[in-house]
Parts: C-alpha cells; structure tokens; sequence
C-alpha cells in the first residue's frame, strides 16, 4: 500500500490530511501508517514461508508502544539491544519466547530482567559476556539459551556507520574465534547452545552480500548442529534496504528470499529474522513547518521548527530523505533545509533542490519511520516531539508532545 501520498493537491497519511493532523498535533510532528507496517510484515513473511521463519521486529528501528502493539499482533517476535526495550516490549503485549536479545554491552541486572521474563536467546558478542549470562543464570536456577554472533567479514557495501559484518566492526567474533567460544560456553554452567547468529550490517540494497554471508556461514552452522544437541536456530539478522532516494530500489523481499531460502532450507534449522528499517521506515514522516527563508550571498536556507535533535540521520550519515510540500507544487528552490539547533551540521537537506516555501507552510520529511523519534534528544533543551499514528481514516496520538517541565523531570539542586 501507499502510506503517503497526494489527494486534490494535499499530502494525505494513507486517508487522513496530513495539514489537519499538524493543525491538531502541531509541529514538528511524526505520523505512522499502520496499514504500511502491516503490509510490510506481511509481504516479507509471504516472501519467506518456505522457511517459516520467526519475524523479530527490530524494536530499537521505533520502539513507539502502538509500533510494538501492531507487530505484535500480527504474530511478530522482537529484537531487543537493551533491557528498557525488553519492558517496552512486554508493556505493548509481546511475547518474551519470542525475543532475542542482542548488543555488546548487555549489563548484569538486564541479562537478569531477560532471564526472569524467560526470553528465546541471548546473542552473544563475546566470551566474557557468555560467562556473565552463565552466572546470572546459575545464580537463578535457570538456563540461559545463547546463539554466538559470527562476523562473516563481508561488506554489506552500506554506509560505515551502519556496516556491521566486516572484520573491523566491534560486534561479534570472527569465524576461527567463534569456534572456540562455543566450545568453552559448553563447558559453562547453566549454558544451551541453542543457534548461530549474524547481521552484517543495515540498509543493503542488494541481496548478494546476504548470500555471500550465507555461504560463509552455512559450513559453520552445519557444524555446530551436529556438535550441540540444543542447537536448532540459524538467525540471519536484518538489514533489508529500504527506497529514500527517487532513483534508488529498494531490495525486494521476494529476490532477498531466493537468495537465501535455498541456504536455510539446506541447513534444516529453525529460521530468526530480525526486520527493522525494511518494516517501517517508509511508513512514517517528520512535519515541520517553515519559520523563515533566509538568503545569503552564497546560498538559501529554509528554517523550519524541527531539528538534528528530532531527526539526526542526516547530520550523522549525511542520510538522504525526500523533502515534499504539504500541498503540492512544482516550484522549486536550491539551498538548505536547516533547524534551529546552534550546530553548523543541524540540518536535514543540503545543497539540494527543495520545495518552494515560505514562512508558515509546512513540508514532510519522507522516509522517518525509522531511526528518527527512536534516535532523537531534547539537546538544546527541546522537548522531543508528538508521534500520531493513522489507518485509514483512524487517527490516534500515540505520544504526546513532551513540554518544558518534562526537561527537568527527576533533576535535583545542589547548591551551598
């Protein structure tokens, strides 16, 4: 389905205006389809039923409650990093049999939280972190399921800030190591070997680097399936690309599924995906109105009232996102679309070709759904934005607006 689009020369959210929900919500604002998230879910499990895998939304993409809600009721599991997202999880409704639990710093108390609410595995970064989960888990009186995280040293040719399988990343081991490591958690107590895992990096536009993964990684996996009796899971991560730029394709689940399907059926194991950014990045926006055009002698710069603070992709990858008008024109300006933060790299278009706009219109910033309320601040003492979701012509506020009282919540004086 199309999650946005123009009806009678108005931006519309799948069939609610866009103009009417930041006239009620204000601005800066996100709006979420729901129908797109659901599709989405949907088109990649079709794409992928030979092999009936275990679809674990990627919480840490947007972990908005009504997000984690509307996967979860489409059957969904989770991919956790953190045990504030495991409580998210649990808060909206999701099964914790059916989350994994990933990152390289997990903490005594999280690994403990994970432990008590009984989660599918933990997957490992390390040596040390294993023998963490084994005492915690000895210490409970349970076992802790874990998958090692194999780093296949393949370039996920994506940008370096999100490349996560090459030899020099910090997540995982390399092949000859994880071996070594799966043979002493074997030795740990309260320890199950239950599966491998890999994810080699995000937005791939390509499904050849999965397949070469694959092939590195298939070997390895027959392997230690017949090492271990508990070892039943093969998670191939996440990472699918998504379309930001006119001009780019987005990679197809369907031609991602051929690429992989033949490998996993081979393997006969249980298959965990971990779907983020493929799910629901081009099922949100950011709305920002214009404060203000300014020209310079060298160039022009439309001010509006969202920040690098609300949606920081472009600052730290120099990320591209469409830039449309609200209501629809043709009229086009060259220059930058910049915020109000008191950074030089506060912007969210550069040297670019914009919409034509002055002070009070208000214009989307397309492809947010991902990585953009989940990674924004209050710097500069701004409070962090509304999110509204919609379906069909259903609106809800799924986050209020935050306000100024809510900057300084919890803060204590210290004074003489």
């Amino acid at each position: 389905m199309k999650a946005f689009g123009y009806q009678g020369g108005e931006l519309f959210a799948e069939g609610v205006s866009v103009r009417e929900l930041a006239e009620r919500y204000g601005t800066p604002l996100y709006i979420y389809s729901r129908g797109h998230f659901i599709s989405r879910y949907r088109a990649l499990a079709e794409a992928m039923k030979a092999v009936k895998p275990l679809l674990c939304y990627s919480v840490k993409a947007n972990s908005n409650g009504a997000v984690l809600r509307t996967f979860a009721e489409q059957g969904s599991g989770f991919d956790i990093v953190s045990g504030g997202e495991l409580y998210r999880v649990r808060q909206a409704g999701g099964d914790p049999a059916r989350v994994v639990y990933a990152g390289v710093g997990k903490s005594m108390p999280e690994i403990e939280y994970a432990l008590r609410e009984g989660i599918l595995f933990f997957t490992v970064e390390s040596e040390p972190e294993a023998a963490m989960i084994s005492q915690v888990a000895q210490r409970l009186g349970v076992k802790g399921r874990v998958a090692f995280r194999v780093n296949p040293g393949v370039d996920p040719r994506t940008h370096t800030y999100i490349s996560t399988g090459k030899k020099e990343n910090k997540f995982g081991l390399d092949l000859e190591r994880v071996r070594h490591a799966y043979a002493a958690a074997a030795k740990m107590p309260n320890l199950e070997i239950v599966g491998l895992h890999m994810h080699i990096g995000s937005q791939i536009l390509s499904a050849e680097p999965f397949a070469e993964a694959m092939k590195v990684v298939a070997e390895l996996a027959a392997e230690l399936k017949a090492l271990y009796p508990g070892f039943r899971y093969m998670d191939i991560g996440g990472g699918i690309g998504i379309q930001y730029k006119p001009d780019q394709d987005a990679l197809d689940p369907k031609t991602y599924a051929s690429a992989l399907t033949p490998w996993l059926q081979k393997l006969g194991l249980e298959v965990v995906m971990e779907p983020g950014r493929g799910l629901v990045g081009n099922g949100g926006i950011l709305v920002c109105r214009v404060v203000a055009v300014k020209d310079s002698y060298f160039k022009k710069f439309v001010v509006i009232d969202a920040g690098m603070n609300d949606l920081i992709r472009p600052a730290l990858y120099q990320a591209h996102h469409e830039i449309q008008a609200v209501r629809e024109t043709d009229a086009r300006v060259f220059g930058d679309l910049v915020g109000p933060i008191c950074e030089s790299g506060d912007f969210l278009a550069a040297d670019r070709e914009l919409p034509a706009a002055q002070a009070g219109d208000l214009l989307a910033v397309m492809s947010a759904g991902a990585y953009g309320f989940s990674m924004s601040s209050t710097y500069n003492s701004r409070p962090r934005v509304a999110e509204v979701m919609v379906e069909g012509t259903r609106q809800a506020l799924v986050r209020e607006r935050e306000a100024w009282p809510d900057l300084v919540r919890g803060e204590r004086a210290f004074s003489s």
